[in-house]
C-alpha cells in the first residue's frame, strides 16, 4: 500500500530552502580551491622567471597550459554534468587537480611542470561550469544574479589568497613547494564538495525526463548534434561567446602583466607589485557579486551589465597606454579598476548563460560558452607575453587587449539594439491582438482589459527573460 504525501509534507521549492546558502557556499569555496595554484602563478611570475630561468612567452605558456585541456574537456564536463550528479563529476575533477599537482611537486623542470597543468585543466574542466550549474540550480530569477555573482567570486578570491602565500612560498621554499600547497587545498575542496552537496528534489526529477527522452531510440547522434549546433546560431549565444572571449582575454592579461607592468614600467618592487593584484583580485571579488546582484534589479538585465564592464576596461586600458601608466599610484589604482570589471563581469556573464539555456541543457551551454573563453586563455597570454618580448613594451599588449574589446562592445550594441527593437515589436503587435477582446478569460473579476488607445506593453530585457508587465 503506498502512502500518499500530504501537501503539508510537500518538498519546499529549492529556491526557498535554507540549504541553498549551504549549496553556495560549497560551490564558492570549491571554485576557489580548485583554481589556487593556476590562478597563482601571475603572482609568482618573477619568483619563476628567476627560478626556472623563463622569459614572459613562456610564462605565459605555463598559464595556457592549464587552460589547453578544458577546450574540449569543458563540452564533454556539460555533457555528464546533464546527464550526471553534480555531486560526482565535480568532485572527481577537483581530486585529479589535486592529484596532479601533488605529483606536480616532483616535477624537474620547466617541461615536467607544462605536462602537470594539461592535467590540472582536465580536472579542473568539471569544476567550473559544474559549480555553476549546481548554484543556478537552487536559486530562482530573482537571486541567482547575487548567486552567481558570488558563486564566481571564488576565481578571484582563490586568486587573491593564492597571490599572497605563494609567492612567499616560491621565495622561501622554492617553486616546488607551491603545487604541494595548490593540490592539497583542492583536495581539500573535492572532499567539502562531495561531502555535503545535494541536488535539489525537482532538478533530480527534470534531469531523469530528460535523460530518458535523450534515450530513446528516436534520439539518434545525429539528431542530439543537430540540437546542440543550433545554440551556435541562437542570436544570445553569439552575444555570449564574443564578450566572453574578449572578457577572458581582459582577464587574462590582468592576471599576468600587472606584477610585470608596476614593476619594470612604474618601478614598483616585486612585493608591492604582487600585492597590488591581490587587491585588484579582492576588487574582482566585490565586482563579480556586486555587478551580478546590480543585474537582478537593473532595467538593462545582465547583459547590460557585461556591456558595462566592456566599457570601463576599455577605459582603464587606455589610461595604462598613456605616460599616466607609468606612474606608481595611477597605474596601481587603475589595475585595480581593471581588478573590478576585468573580473567582475563574470558573475552576470554567467547568470546569462544560465538563463538563455533550453530547458535541460544548461550544462552543455555552459561548457560550450565557457570553451569558447578557453580558446582566449589559451592564445591570450603567450600572445602578449611574445609581443611583449618583441617590442620591450607594455603599450601594445594593452592596445590589443583594448581593439578587441572596444570592437566587441560596439558589435554588441548593435546586436542589443536590434534585439530590443524585436521585442518591441513582438510585444506590441501581441497588445494589439489582445486588446480586440474586451475580457480575457485568465482576467480575474473586475480587470478591465485596455483598448487599442492603451495597450499593454511588457518590458523586456536584454537576458531573454520577461521581468513583468506594465499598463500605461
Amino acid at each position: 500500500m503506498t502512502s500518499r504525501r500530504s501537501p503539508s509534507s510537500a518538498p519546499l521549492a529549492p529556491h526557498t530552502q535554507p540549504f541553498r546558502w549551504v549549496v553556495l557556499g560549497i560551490a564558492t569555496f570549491t571554485q576557489a580551491a580548485s583554481g589556487f595554484f593556476v590562478q597563482g602563478i601571475g603572482a609568482m611570475g618573477i619568483h619563476l622567471q628567476n627560478q626556472l630561468h623563463l622569459s614572459t612567452a613562456q610564462l605565459g605558456l605555463l598559464i595556457s597550459a592549464a587552460q589547453f585541456a578544458p577546450l574540449v574537456g569543458l563540452l564533454v564536463a556539460g555533457e555528464l554534468l546533464d546527464r550526471y550528479d553534480e555531486r560526482w563529476v565535480v568532485g572527481a575533477g577537483a581530486c585529479a587537480v589535486a592529484v596532479s599537482l601533488c605529483a606536480g611537486s616532483l616535477a624537474p623542470g620547466y617541461g615536467a611542470l607544462l605536462c602537470v597543468l594539461l592535467v590540472v585543466g582536465a580536472g579542473y574542466s568539471t569544476v567550473q561550469p559544474g559549480g555553476s550549474k549546481s548554484v543556478a540550480s537552487w536559486f530562482d530569477a530573482s537571486q541567482r544574479g547575487f548567486a552567481m555573482g558570488i558563486r564566481q567570486a571564488g576565481l578571484p578570491l582563490g586568486a587573491a589568497l593564492a597571490s599572497a602565500v605563494l609567492p612567499y612560498l616560491a621565495l622561501t621554499l622554492g617553486w616546488r613547494s607551491t603545487l604541494l600547497t595548490g593540490g592539497l587545498v583542492a583536495l581539500l575542496g573535492s572532499a567539502v564538495f562531495m561531502g555535503f552537496y545535494r541536488r535539489p528534489p525537482t532538478e533530480t526529477v527534470a534531469t531523469d525526463h530528460v535523460i530518458a527522452r535523450d534515450s530513446t531510440p528516436r534520439a539518434s547522434l545525429r539528431s542530439q548534434l543537430g540540437i546542440r549546433l543550433r545554440m551556435l546560431r541562437e542570436p544570445s549565444m553569439a552575444k555570449i561567446m564574443l564578450s566572453g572571449t574578449t572578457l577572458i582575454s581582459v582577464q587574462s592579461g590582468v592576471g599576468i602583466l600587472t606584477v610585470l607592468h608596476l614593476h619594470e614600467a612604474a618601478s614598483v618592487s616585486a612585493g608591492t607589485a604582487a600585492l597590488v593584484l591581490v587587491v585588484a583580485q579582492g576588487a574582482g571579488v566585490v565586482g563579480r557579486i556586486s555587478l551580478a546582484a546590480w543585474s537582478d534589479r537593473s532595467r538593462s538585465g545582465r547583459y547590460g551589465a557585461v556591456m558595462t564592464c566592456m566599457a570601463a576596461v576599455v577605459i582603464g586600458m587606455a589610461v595604462l597606454m598613456t605616460p599616466l601608466g607609468r606612474s606608481p599610484t595611477i597605474a596601481c589604482c587603475v589595475l585595480v579598476w581593471l581588478g573590478f570589471f576585468g573580473f567582475g563581469w563574470y558573475g552576470p556573464w554567467v547568470a546569462y548563460v544560465t538563463e538563455s539555456a533550453p530547458p535541460g541543457r544548461t550544462g552543455f551551454a555552459l561548457g560550450l560558452a565557457m570553451s569558447a573563453n578557453q580558446i582566449a586563455i589559451v592564445t591570450v597570454p603567450p600572445a602578449l607575453g611574445l609581443l611583449k618580448d618583441l617590442t620591450h613594451s607594455f603599450v601594445p599588449a594593452w592596445a590589443l587587449l583594448t581593439t578587441m574589446t572596444a570592437a566587441a562592445l560596439i558589435v554588441s550594441a548593435g546586436a542589443e539594439r536590434r534585439h530590443r527593437h524585436s521585442c518591441s515589436t513582438r510585444w506590441t503587435d501581441f497588445a494589439w491582438f489582445k486588446s480586440r477582446s474586451t475580457r480575457d478569460p485568465e482576467d480575474g473579476p473586475g480587470v478591465r482589459r485596455p483598448g487599442a488607445a492603451g495597450r499593454t506593453r511588457q518590458r523586456s530585457d536584454p537576458s531573454g527573460r520577461d521581468r513583468g508587465a506594465f499598463r500605461p
